[in-house]
């Protein structure tokens, strides 16, 4: 077959189609922000599961890092954020895949060939995999980060769930900036 009748013609100046390393370095901010926090989540889980015995909420088996505000512990959560959906770690699993191919299929709708915006959906998704991961392996994910505000106790957490708020936080802060008008 001649490879001059299956190519598509273009009219001059017209610029070639991007490669495929062009398409996945224009989205280099998501993909080193998603691949650092899943990184150091499934680290830090690792570390933890390693370290310290499941269920080990207070004393003697905790790692006190500041003495009545922030401790080690290793507990699992089979919910969402609060232990919200306790008990429904497939469904959240499935919920998660679904948020990430959502997010890879409406990506150019997002806005992800902006900088800011890239940032805050690699955190967002690298909180999503750290998570989803621990659910796949674990049939729950590992919480260790637990803080102590006087007598309130802050619902442990992970570099994922940080990942996550942060993420949201930043595309919603982006969201609601007004444009910058250029004159």
């Amino acid at each position: 077959m001649d490879p001059s009748v299956t190519s598509v013609s273009r009219g001059p100046g017209t610029p070639p189609p991007p490669t495929r390393m062009q398409r996945l370095l224009a989205y280099r901010w998501f993909h080193l922000c998603a691949l650092a926090v899943f990184t150091l989540d499934q680290a830090t889980k690792i570390w933890i599961h390693r370290t310290l015995d499941f269920g080990t909420y207070g004393p003697p088996g905790h790692i006190e890092i500041i003495p009545g505000f922030f401790n080690l512990v290793h507990v699992g959560n089979t919910g969402a954020a609060w232990s919200l959906f306790a008990g429904r770690s497939t469904l959240l699993a499935v919920l998660a895949l679904g948020t990430l191919a959502a997010i890879f299929f409406w990506r150019r709708t997002l806005g992800l060939r902006q900088r800011a915006v890239q940032v805050g959906f690699g955190l967002l998704c690298g909180g999503i995999a750290g998570n989803l991961v621990d659910r796949m392996i674990h049939k729950h994910v590992i919480d260790f980060l637990d803080f102590h505000f006087g007598s309130y106790i802050y619902p442990t957490f992970n570099i994922a769930d940080a990942g996550i708020v942060s993420g949201v936080a930043l595309y919603l802060i982006l969201a609601f900036r007004k444009p910058v008008e250029k004159t």
